[in-house]
């Protein structure tokens, strides 16, 4: 079996469109743990008007098709979503690796407390929890929890 050739490279604003589908298709395949807020083209319009243009995003791309996105904003982690079709293939990690690599010292991100899969996914990639919440400073309203990798975590 042929080792999947993925390629991770800076998003540019002509992948906004993609990065929106990808947030998007993933968001409703964890519907039953993480709430939609706002519609489809709600979602589209703010990966185009201030996602891409603001965050540090980065795409994973398989055959030229991008599959995965992951937005970095300071120490954060601000989004981080693998289409469901290419979830479990070490997309999400190598999209980990590189905001280890481009924040070597201190990672922050959210998720929600429901989220068991993505809990698991971070807790093994060395991330701890350092804060839960009950959802009232998110859109979706939804407990939370605030995840840490530090240097000191490898």
């Amino acid at each position: 079996m042929a080792q999947l050739q993925i390629h991770i490279r800076r998003a540019e604003s002509p992948d906004a469109a993609a990065v929106a589908e990808v947030y998007i298709a993933s968001r409703r395949a964890a519907a039953e743990v993480i709430r939609t807020v706002h519609s489809d083209d709600e979602i589209r319009a703010w990966v185009v008007a201030y996602l891409v243009p603001n965050l540090e995003v980065w795409v994973a791309e398989v055959d030229r098709t991008i599959v995965a996105m992951m937005a970095l904003e300071d120490e954060m982690i601000d989004q981080l979503y693998v289409h469901p079709k290419w979830q479990n293939g070490g997309i999400g990690q190598r999209l980990l690796q590189l905001a280890k690599e481009r924040r070597p010292r201190l990672i922050r991100l959210h998720t929600f407390q429901a989220n068991l899969g993505a809990r698991r996914f971070y807790e093994r990639h060395g991330f701890k929890p350092i804060d839960f919440t009950d959802g009232a400073n998110n859109e979706e309203h939804q407990p939370d929890v605030l995840y840490e990798w530090t240097s000191a975590s490898k």
